[in-house]
């Protein structure tokens, strides 16, 4: 499973660079922006039995194609709060990710794909990240539902659902 969710997103990032038109990008407020905003969640899976809530920050770096696609790279951290004895760790998302807009303000829909680094856990460095995502934007906010899953080491699948918002900040 981890091997075909890799392939379909090397093959969608090659599509993209190959039917790209064109060779001049021109940075501006209107295409070009960063995204800053926190996300909560509640562990799901493998997650819950070490997990009670996770709570984290979304950095987004986002380049606009055309009126409805976007491609850009994300990061951010993730921050599980430990249950039952368990201690609290951590996910450094590194991504790239693509977004299709409906419409100017409305309905969107996307996905990370990329690694997760692991903190604070033993004998585990991270693995294979995937973020869908479902949400709501305007021209200064994003407000969406996601699913998270990190395929990390030692057969151990870091899951989450959640809600996250963020605010548009523009590049001058």
């Amino acid at each position: 499973m981890k091997k075909l969710v890799l392939i379909i997103g090397i093959g969608l990032i090659g599509a993209t660079t190959m039917f790209a038109q064109q060779t001049d990008i021109d940075i501006t407020p209107n295409n070009s922006w960063l995204k800053a905003g926190l996300t909560a969640g509640v562990p799901v899976g493998d997650a819950s039995d070490f997990s009670s809530f996770t709570a984290g920050v979304d950095l987004r770096g986002q380049y606009l194609f055309n009126p409805n696609f976007a491609i850009g790279v994300a990061s951010g951290y993730n921050h599980y709060f430990g249950k039952d004895g368990s201690d609290d760790f951590g996910l450094v998302p590194v991504a790239g990710f693509a977004r299709y807009y409906f419409t100017p303000n409305g309905l969107f829909i996307g996905s990370d794909l990329g690694y997760g680094f692991l903190t604070n856990v033993d004998n585990n460095d991270g693995g294979l990240y995937v973020n869908p995502q479902i949400g709501y934007h305007n021209r200064d906010w994003n407000i969406y539902a996601f699913y998270q899953n990190t395929f990390a080491e030692n057969d151990v699948d870091l899951q989450s659902v959640g809600v996250g918002v963020t605010y548009n900040i523009r590049f001058k």
